[in-house]
């Protein structure tokens, strides 16, 4: 069994790595022609940023790596049209190759107003562009992303809320449904709400185990609760895919640490055992690789498991 470890956006350990981000503000100071010229400068050295990150990831055994949603400014905005396939051709192209190379997996997580449980029709219509967008950007990229939504919203009551978003995935392509696993979140849908939705539509299932202990029910059981989440990407081709994090301190436990608690994170690891199935965890510390490094070189001095690179075997 082996748990391969990933990590959000950005790594700071690469110091001159950051999103080159463009407002709909600052591109409307220009002419049309302008800002978009402006865009796509942008846009390029992102690319350029990204395949320094694959390589990068690549160089020191990381498999598994969340795209920041930042690459790409403005591509979804219904005043911005802009040809981004065909310009960014040759970009796309070089991503490709090296993704395949490396064999490094890729998903993706919209924030958080990217949800299908909305009132708001144009809040729903949004999230389907958005949706439709990441999946063109996976098909340019030759992979099979997923992702991650959370269900959002449970105005006026939870199960109308689940109703709409039964209702608005029920009406999406095959293409969209399968774009799309679901996260419980550390407010509103605990584990158990999340799981049976995935299992009552077929969509794959991650768990935030940050997120469970934030929000649960009295008696739900993650040792339970496991195998049925494990059973929802069966097929999938993928690994199952959960979150790690831990919360910044006693009074802001939603908030996500800088780095993580090594005493948890093994509590994590003995709870996943027993499933006998590989696992890949998503790391959603502020520290991002440098969180992932140091909880390595901890995990190293735990005897029950090998340590190889960044992957755990149990």
């Amino acid at each position: 069994m082996q748990i391969n470890l990933g990590y959000v956006g950005n790594p700071p350990t690469l110091l001159d790595i950051y999103s080159h981000n463009l407002t709909f503000k600052e591109f409307s100071k220009y002419d049309n022609d302008k800002g978009i010229e402006l865009l796509t400068k942008r846009i390029k050295l992102n690319f350029e940023n990204f395949l320094k990150v694959l390589k990068y990831n690549y160089d020191n055994k990381i498999k598994f790596y969340r795209m920041t949603h930042t690459m790409f400014p403005l591509l979804t905005h219904p005043n911005v049209n802009i040809d981004y396939k065909e310009i960014f051709k040759n970009e796309f192209n070089k991503i490709k190759k090296t993704i395949n190379k490396y064999n490094i997996r890729i998903d993706t997580h919209p924030d958080e107003f990217c949800l299908l449980t909305s009132e708001k029709e144009n809040v729903t219509f949004n999230s389907i562009e958005i949706l439709k967008f990441h999946l063109e950007i996976f098909k340019l990229l030759g992979i099979n992303g997923k992702c991650v939504l959370h269900l959002g919203s449970s105005k006026p009551t939870k199960e109308e809320a689940l109703n709409r978003f039964r209702n608005n995935f029920n009406k999406l392509p095959i293409e969209l449904k399968s774009l799309i696993i679901l996260e419980n979140d550390d407010k509103t849908y605990t584990v158990t709400d999340t799981l049976l939705i995935s299992e009552e539509l077929n969509i794959p299932m991650v768990l935030d185990y940050h997120h469970y202990v934030c929000n649960h029910l009295k008696n739900e059981r993650l040792d339970k609760l496991l195998p049925r989440i494990i059973k929802t990407w069966e097929n999938t081709n993928l690994n199952p895919k959960m979150h790690f994090s831990c919360p910044l301190n006693s009074k802001q436990k939603r908030n996500h640490s800088t780095y993580l608690n090594y005493n948890s994170f093994i509590k994590f690891l003995k709870l996943l055992k027993p499933l006998n199935t590989d696992i890949d965890i998503m790391l959603e510390a502020k520290g991002k690789d440098e969180a992932l490094f140091r909880l390595v070189r901890q995990l190293k001095f735990y005897k029950d498991f090998k340590v190889k690179g960044t992957t755990i075997i149990l």
